[in-house]
């Protein structure tokens, strides 16, 4: 791509994936549960809230670094998990990785990967990188799950307490879609000693429902790497999962894939962080399509936030380099945004650079 065809927002690459991705993967990546009233209210909300910039502030000298949970990142915008990334593209997770690596940020890489966390950790071993986490019935194929991100180098654990089972998608439902018997769940496979590709349902079969705050707490002191609750939506729940270890808090609805009709993450976001912003990183993801999103989100609050679709479109539009395209121009859109907000970085964001639009 070159010249005029160079898109030049998230809005345009998710145009080019609609066109590039056949008819199923494009609704099972870009689709939501229930009417999707949840998933449309993720972007929606963002445009509940203006940006009140400061002027005659030295922004001479602006930078989007920050840090997440001690490791530095060139922006606070991070790559949110997404399953079956070779679906869209063959560069996959690994290509991810690269890009994420290339944009100085943080990938997280989903239990459902159709690339073992191994194989993600080789394609940029120099790069941060989460594990996202399902519990299992069988606690040793959780822990063999995290021991592989250990060993891999990966730098933190991303529990995902918001899918007991998979939400209900109608789009996939309408189209008779299936994931394609050669796009596997190999880390999974692994940990449970199959010799056979596993499907969705094969996974979703083997998490546990009965998990309760008590496994939050006996997988934080277990694992060696710090444990981030995802999927919280309320200040009673982000409470709870401090107490019971989490370093950090994920405001999150699973990009309106589980339950529809809850709150947009964005609208969550402010109680979690009254709650516990004191104690533990607040980060959100759901609804992120520019760079001014996330500074909403960190006048909100948020220490970042996490993008899946947008990097999601990049890959499949033009593989690694896509996906690194979009998180450059992110990371652009906030370097802009925070110097036009009269923010030299992103510390110097908050509540009084925002306000709730009439």
């Amino acid at each position: 791509m070159s010249g005029s065809a160079e898109p030049v927002n998230v809005a345009d690459y998710e145009r080019l994936a609609a066109d590039a991705l056949e008819p199923g993967p494009l609704g099972y990546f870009a689709g939501g549960a229930g009417d999707e009233l949840t998933l449309r209210d993720n972007v929606d909300a963002f445009g509940r809230w203006q940006l009140r910039p400061r002027m005659l502030v030295d922004v001479s000298e602006t930078s989007a670094r920050t840090t997440v949970l001690g490791t530095e990142v060139a922006s606070p915008i991070l790559v949110a998990p997404v399953a079956f990334q070779r679906m869209a593209h063959p560069d996959g997770e690994p290509g991810m990785a690269r890009a994420a690596a290339g944009a100085g940020t943080i990938m997280c890489v989903s239990t459902l990967a159709s690339a073992r966390p191994a194989e993600v950790a080789a394609a940029a071993p120099e790069a941060p990188r989460w594990l996202q986490l399902y519990v299992f019935r069988d606690r040793g194929v959780t822990r063999a799950l995290a021991d592989e991100a250990v060993e891999a180098g990966y730098s933190a654990i991303a529990l995902t307490v918001d899918a007991p089972r998979v939400g209900w998608r109608e789009r996939d439902l309408r189209s008779g879609f299936e994931i394609p018997a050669e796009i596997s769940v190999p880390a999974v496979a692994a940990a449970v000693g199959s010799e056979r590709p596993m499907t969705v349902a094969d996974v979703f079969g083997l998490l546990d429902a009965s998990l309760t705050w008590s496994d939050l707490e006996q997988l934080a002191s277990e694992c060696s790497l710090p444990v981030l609750v995802k999927g919280v939506l309320t200040a009673d729940d982000a409470r709870l999962a401090v107490e019971h270890g989490a370093a950090g808090i994920v405001v999150s609805n699973h990009g309106g894939r589980q339950l529809d009709r809850v709150p947009a993450s964005l609208d969550a976001l402010v109680e979690v962080v009254d709650e516990v912003g004191g104690e533990a990183e607040v980060l959100m993801d759901g609804g992120v399509r520019r760079g001014t999103d996330a500074l909403i989100a960190l006048a909100l609050g948020a220490r970042a936030v996490l993008a899946g679709r947008p990097p999601l479109w990049g890959l499949a539009v033009d593989g690694e380099a896509g996906a690194h395209r979009v998180l450059e121009l992110l990371r652009w859109e906030l370097e802009l945004g925070l110097a036009l907000l009269g923010c030299p970085s992103p510390a110097d964001v908050t509540p009084e650079h925002v306000q709730r639009r009439a």
